[in-house]
């Protein structure tokens, strides 16, 4: 938005000081063909600062990444221990036409709370081609619709409207901290909705390991760039989620790829009995 206050003078200019952090907007700066980058550690403001702060965040993290981008101003492309990278996640875009989906879900994690300042309302829409055994399977990651500041209704009506755009099968929605409100507030958009309520009994990472395997195999592609999306992605490590806020996107993605691939894999491959 600051730059459609650049209109005016012979040479409107902007300074953007930030700690380098790997999210779309600074990327989208720095890849700018005007923007001039300088840089500087920490030690630059030493005359400014207690020696004895600079001495312990130096002997604390000396060595690590945080030091790397906190401390020397490095724009570090990915997170230590993050479960997806940016330069994999460049490699799944569509190549061509999508496959033929079997199924199609809308994913959703809904906030506890509603308001400007609430947990955003994560809402990814994916679908899988089953073509053959679970291993040769194909998702496709359609749309992320993430709405933030949303009331119960506004999201709710959101989530209807995809469902119905895509011709979706289901709408998964995790139902942890609303249980049967989730679903009332969306069937009193549309009572016909094919609904499925979520429960998580593992923490973020633990759910979200098994879908970066996926992303690994080669089996997951994105229909569009989804920055906002990968961003948080990209910030999901194996200690927990490094960004700020709720990953709500990668939950809502988690979700989908679960509800689509996951689950059935795991039904698929259980042992049968053959009855005689």
């Amino acid at each position: 938005m600051l730059q459609f206050a650049l209109r005016l003078g012979d040479a409107p200019r902007q300074v953007v000081t930030t700690t380098p952090r790997s999210v779309s907007v600074l990327r989208n700066i720095l890849e700018d063909e005007t923007t001039v980058l300088t840089s500087a550690p920490t030690e630059a403001n030493r005359a400014y600062l207690a020696a004895s702060f600079l001495d312990r965040v130096r002997g604390r993290y000396a060595g690590t990444r945080l030091s790397r981008q906190e401390l020397d101003g490095e724009m570090l492309q990915d997170v230590e221990g993050a479960l997806w990278s940016q330069s994999g996640l460049d490699g799944t875009r569509k190549q061509g036409e999508l496959p033929a989906l079997t199924r199609v879900v809308v994913a959703v994690d809904p906030p506890v709370t509603s308001g400007a300042h609430s947990d955003a309302c994560g809402i990814v829409v994916a679908g899988v081609a089953m073509d053959g055994p679970p291993q040769t399977w194909r998702a496709v990651v359609l749309a992320d619709a993430t709405m933030e500041g949303a009331s119960p209704n506004e999201w709710a009506e959101r989530v209807v409207r995809l469902y119905q755009q895509y011709s979706a099968d289901r709408i998964v929605a995790e139902v942890n901290q609303g249980g049967d409100l989730v679903q009332t507030v969306m069937r009193q958009v549309d009572a016909s909705i094919a609904y499925s309520g979520v429960r998580a009994s593992k923490g973020k990472v633990a759910r979200a390991e098994p879908v970066a395997a996926l992303y690994e195999q080669g089996r997951v592609v994105h229909a569009d760039v989804f920055r906002h999306l990968e961003d948080q992605m990209c910030q999901m490590t194996q200690s927990g989620f490094v960004g700020t806020g709720s990953p709500d996107r990668v939950d809502a993605l988690v979700w989908a790829l679960t509800e689509l691939v996951i689950a059935p894999s795991a039904a698929w491959q259980r042992p049968r009995v053959r009855p005689l």
